[in-house]
């Protein structure tokens, strides 16, 4: 009686571990597919405010491209490109880009560039810059990050990819200069990886990018 008395709470904490451990994966295994359709639903409302839906004729979360890691986009890991189709033709596509030298770290960003080169825009998906400084990069704080629509690398001219401070184009942002320094070269370095891959993005057939580190 007394071994059983002794071992009764342990079982009854093995029992409510077995019940908790099961409840933790069909909470995991129903809520896994709904977390997903959510960052999807955000990655495409991202890409169509880049590449508006009366630009493009496809679903650009299915017609996409494997970019490798590339020094130029500041990436260390397979990447995803979107390509946008009217008519058959690709006529844009998005990829990511990491500018490293953030204030207080690398800034991930969202970056579409039409057929021609120029910039169609772009978006921070992730970055740990300052409160009230550094975080105006972001659309929903401040119309900064428009400053690149339309932008190639021929307008401006290479040498004028910077920002005012340093004797370029672009507008810093007040009491913030490392920030928008590091997304000016961030991008510059993207439209310089697209000309050196535009053939294999746009081509209609391709879905992975030529390995190389430039």
């Amino acid at each position: 009686m007394m071994l059983r008395a002794l071992l009764r709470p342990t079982w009854l904490l093995g029992l409510f571990a077995v019940v908790a451990t099961g409840l933790l994966a069909f909470t995991y295994e129903n809520t896994r597919e709904q977390i997903a359709q959510s960052e999807r639903n955000a990655l495409l409302r991202r890409l169509n405010e880049l590449i508006p839906e009366a630009q493009h004729e496809n679903d650009l979360l299915t017609d996409t491209i494997e970019i490798p890691a590339n020094d130029l986009l500041g990436t260390t890991a397979t990447t995803t490109g979107y390509r946008a189709r009217r008519a058959g033709r690709i006529e844009a596509i998005a990829f990511t880009a990491v500018a490293p030298d953030g204030y207080n770290g690398a800034i991930r960003l969202l970056v579409a560039i039409e057929r021609d080169g120029r910039v169609a825009g772009v978006r921070v998906v992730s970055h740990r810059e300052t409160p009230g400084l550094g975080d105006a990069i972001e659309i929903e704080r401040s119309p900064w990050i428009s400053g690149f629509d339309g932008r190639s690398l021929s307008a401006p001219n290479p040498t004028r990819w910077r920002v005012r401070k340093d004797g370029g184009d672009f507008e810093q942002l007040t009491g913030a200069t490392i920030t928008p320094r590091a997304i000016v070269k961030a991008i510059k370095n993207s439209l310089q990886f697209f000309a050196m891959h535009r053939d294999t993005l746009l081509n209609t057939g391709t879905t992975t990018v030529s390995q190389n580190h430039e």
